[in-house]
């Protein structure tokens, strides 16, 4: 099997050990879009020494901010980012799901407050450890596919 390669970027951030299949779902989060000019590539279902297989994704020219990271846990635990600036990696960490998720996933009942017309930001707190299972902090429902519901 042929090696895949990647060319190094100069600055910006590559996200590593993203789930498989999950590379094109984290475009959008980072408001990443069709009239993105600069470079970007994307690896998907390649081998990992780690897991069986990983997505990885390069931007370059961008680092992310504190809300990005924390809205990529929500689909993509565990995956790491590095920094690089002037090809050398400055940082690197691996994201963290948070144990308080506000403003960046929906509460899945229609009829909680955040929902409304009041301006409640959305906040879920982490309710379980294994599997992880967050629960909106207003209304107490359990929620499900957090993915699926990122603002």
């Amino acid at each position: 099997m042929k090696d895949v390669r990647i060319t190094p970027i100069k600055n910006g951030t590559v996200i590593d050990h993203i789930k498989p299949g999950m590379a094109l779902k984290i475009l959008p989060l980072l408001n990443i879009d069709q009239d993105y000019n600069t470079g970007l590539s994307i690896a998907m279902y390649v081998q990992s020494k780690k897991h069986k297989l990983k997505d990885v994704v390069k931007i370059e020219d961008k680092e992310l901010h504190h809300r990005e990271v924390n809205r990529l846990a929500v689909i993509t635990p565990n995956a790491s980012i590095s920094i690089i600036r002037d090809f050398k990696v400055v940082d690197k960490f691996k994201i963290e799901l948070p144990k308080v998720i506000e403003g960046i996933v929906r509460c899945e009942n229609i009829n909680c407050i955040t929902n409304g017309k009041e301006p409640v930001v959305s906040k879920l707190v982490r309710a379980q450890e294994d599997p992880v299972k967050f629960k909106c902090y207003y209304c107490g429902r359990i929620q499900n596919d957090l993915e699926k519901r990122i603002i």
